[in-house]
């Protein structure tokens, strides 16, 4: 019993301890440092004035690690590393043409990431570390305006990550001092309160605009021809189409020409071949025909033309031979005598007056078959003259009897049989006169009479066509009309008015 009480003692002491150690050892994180005061810094001596200083190594300066602080000896200060994007602007900065010009920027600062830096920064802003943004403003302001002054307008344009990095290099020394780093410092836009940076850039504008307007004007042209282009090969892709539709058409079209026509040509040519097969026939029954016509008509009538020939031939023959015998009946009768003549002295006088006379004989017998011919022949003629001019006599005489019997009924008309054939004829001669008129599909009369002059422009064809007839011809149908009504009239008991008076 007296032990425990010992062992709890110790046991809370231990306990004790250890909470004591755990709260007093501090980790410090990535983005901060920690600075453990306390002890005493080293002496050093100035070279250059011979004064006796203390240095800083008496803060300890903790990055990402540990450290146990002593109560009571130590103190822990902590500051923080992160970055801070901080803006600066400025109006009014006159720049080196004298233009007044508003600079617009952004600056990433942090605190170095040394000991030396940390101590400087610590000694500076660990108990104001709000304080590091106006102060980062107020140097790079300073260092900007002192900057833009010795620039122009178009330098700072034109350039400004150079323009940027003299900004950063002016005030490194300012910002380092104080243990702080620039990271980085951009320009982002740059402004003016007349117009001088609008009319700086409206050559270049103007340059700009012209070159789009050229760019965009060839881009149309270019678009225009592409399209053209396009066009034509359409053109030519749907001409080709068309063509070869076309051909195709053409070849359905004549494949069912030839389908349709199929039909009519197969039985063309049937009816060709029975045309032929006809005509074989017609041939062969012509040919018969004509064997027929030889045997029946040709032969016979050779026959008998052959027999004829033949008896005249012998009857010719006969009389020849008659001649014949004559003429040697009458030679041997000259010669006998001549012979005898000669006898007595004349036998050659009286054989040449026998062949005289036997020749004599001859010439006038062949006279007399010729002249016996010539004569038939003339016969023949006349006969056939006599028949056709009885023939022309017989149709003149016919025709002169009908033109008499015509003039005679003529002249035995009576006016009223002639007003008769006038009437019958007038309607033709009206039809005649209004066959033009009839031909007239659609007609429109454009006169103050309205459609009552249509008629009146048929009577006035008609009087001009009996006008013309009695000019032409002598015979006037209007009087012998008027003279056949007038004595109508007086054989009825009536007379017609004269011209200007009024009828009872």
């Amino acid at each position: 019993m007296d032990l425990l009480i010992p062992l709890g003692g110790l046991l809370v002491l231990l306990v004790l301890l250890v909470l004591l150690v755990t709260s007093r050892y501090k980790v410090a994180g990535p983005n901060e440092a920690f600075i453990v005061t306390g002890r005493k810094g080293k002496a050093v001596l100035n070279p250059e004035t011979g004064a006796l200083t203390t240095d800083l190594s008496g803060q300890k300066v903790i990055l990402g690690g540990g450290t146990f602080v002593i109560p009571f000896v130590q103190k822990l200060a902590t500051l923080d590393l992160s970055s801070r994007r901080i803006s600066v602007q400025i109006r009014g900065a006159v720049s080196g043409q004298g233009i007044k010009l508003n600079v617009e920027g952004v600056a990433i600062v942090k605190v170095g990431g040394n000991a030396d830096q940390i101590r400087l920064a610590a000694q500076r802003f660990l108990s104001q570390q709000a304080d590091v943004e106006p102060f980062t403003q107020e140097v790079l302001a300073g260092a900007l305006r002192s900057i833009v002054g010795g620039l122009t307008v178009e330098q700072i344009i034109r350039d400004r990550a150079a323009f940027a990095q003299r900004v950063a290099d002016e005030s490194e020394n300012s910002l380092t001092g104080q243990g702080l780093i620039l990271d980085t410092f951009q320009i982002q836009d740059v402004t003016d309160d007349g117009s001088y940076l609008a009319d700086l850039g409206r050559p270049e504008a103007a340059r700009i605009g012209q070159a789009a307007s050229i760019a965009e004007a060839n881009a149309r042209q270019a678009a225009e021809q592409a399209r053209i282009k396009a066009e034509e090969e359409i053109a030519i892709a749907q001409r080709a189409l068309a063509l070869k539709q076309a051909e195709i058409k053409a070849e359905t079209d004549a494949a069912s020409a030839n389908a349709a026509s199929a039909g009519p040509l197969a039985q063309a040519d049937r009816d060709q071949a029975i045309l032929l097969e006809q005509e074989k026939v017609a041939v062969r029954q012509a040919a018969l025909t004509e064997r027929n016509l030889e045997t029946e008509v040709r032969k016979p009538a050779d026959a008998a033309r052959y027999r004829v020939e033949q008896e005249a031939e012998a009857a010719r023959s006969a009389e020849i031979a008659a001649a014949e015998a004559r003429k040697a009946a009458t030679i041997a009768a000259a010669e006998a005598a001549a012979e005898q003549a000669r006898l007595n002295g004349e036998a050659e006088k009286s054989r040449r007056t026998a062949l005289a006379e036997a020749e004599a004989i001859e010439g006038a017998r062949r006279g007399e078959a010729e002249r016996s011919r010539r004569v038939a022949e003339a016969e023949a003629t006349r006969a056939e003259g006599e028949a056709t001019a009885a023939a022309t006599l017989a149709v003149g005489q016919a025709e002169a009897e009908a033109m008499d019997k015509r003039a005679e009924a003529f002249a035995h008309y009576n006016d009223a049989a002639v007003l008769q054939m006038l009437i019958e004829v007038l309607p033709q001669i009206a039809r005649e006169v209004a066959a033009p008129i009839s031909a007239i599909d659609q007609l429109t009369v454009i006169s103050s009479d309205g459609a009552g002059a249509l008629p009146r422009q048929v009577t006035d064809n008609v009087t001009q066509t009996l006008s013309m007839l009695k000019t032409s011809t002598g015979l006037d149908l209007e009087a012998l009309i008027k003279s056949s009504v007038g004595k109508a009239a007086v054989g009825t008991g009536l007379e017609a008015p004269a011209a200007g008076g009024t009828g009872a």
